[in-house]
This record gives C-alpha cells, sequence and structure tokens, in this order.
C-alpha cells in the first residue's frame, strides 16, 4: 500500500453494503475470509524467516498484516450486521458461497433463506439462479467496489 492510499472506513463501507444483494454479501464475506487465509499463511511463513535472519522490514510487514487482518475481520462483522441485523435474514454464507460457485441450491427440507425461499418468497439471488436475470445494478459502472 503506498504511503497515500488509505483503506476505505468502517463507516463507510457499512454503507455501501445497504445496496448489495444478500448473496453479494455473502460473497464479499467468503473473499475476505479467503484473504485473511492468504493472509495468515504468509505470515507464519514470513515469521519462522524473521526469526532466522532478525529482519527488521519483515517484522514491520507482519505487524501490518495483523493490521490488515483485523480490519478484514471487522468487516466480516458489518456484513454479519447488515444480513441479521439489517435485512433480518439468518447469517449462513458458507452454505450460500457453495450453492454460487456449483450454480445449484442448497436444500436443507424445508423453505428457508439457505435453498433460496424466505417465507414463501424466492430471494433475487435465486431468481437470478434460475432465468438467467441480473439486477439492473450489475450494468451501472458507477458506485463503491468492495
Amino acid at each position: 500500500m503506498s504511503a497515500d492510499a488509505t483503506p476505505i472506513t468502517a463507516a463507510r463501507f457499512a454503507a455501501a453494503l445497504e445496496s448489495l444483494s444478500v448473496s453479494s454479501l455473502h460473497a464479499k464475506a467468503a473473499e475476505l475470509r479467503n484473504s485473511i487465509n492468504h493472509l495468515e499463511k504468509s505470515n507464519a511463513e514470513l515469521e519462522e524467516y524473521v526469526r532466522q535472519e532478525q529482519d527488521k522490514d519483515l517484522y514491520e510487514a507482519i505487524l501490518e498484516n495483523r493490521e490488515v487482518i483485523k480490519r478484514m475481520e471487522e468487516r466480516i462483522d458489518l456484513l454479519k450486521k447488515e444480513v441479521t441485523e439489517v435485512r433480518c435474514l439468518p447469517w449462513e454464507p458458507e452454505e450460500g458461497a457453495k450453492a454460487s460457485e456449483v450454480g445449484e441450491r442448497p436444500s436443507n427440507g424445508e423453505g428457508s433463506a439457505t435453498n433460496g425461499v424466505i417465507g414463501g418468497r424466492e430471494t433475487v439471488a435465486t431468481q437470478e439462479r434460475t432465468n438467467g436475470t441480473v439486477p439492473a445494478i450489475a450494468d451501472e459502472e458507477e458506485g463503491v467496489f468492495l
């Protein structure tokens, strides 16, 4: 990261979530978890090298990575809050992310959010998968990219 660039604030990140679909929120959480896993793996490798070589620059990189991981975890919490508290839906990103990857709906045998039906209504993500439509927002170039 350059000295001039700063990450998006938590408040701005939370505000941007309002315009995203639930499936997009789940996908963002999965993306953040993946990034966290990679950073943690990198840190483990760097820590081993730092112990051997006493490299101050690499030690500082480890500390910076820890801060980035902390910010990413906070963003996952904001995603969860948007789904559970603002939209009053269950938080089940693992199942939702797996289903969208293979193009299928996970099934728990009931009409719940995990199979794309909430209270007898299909979710937008389910409608998109079944009829191939994409919301108009996807065609727009402007907006906040998370």
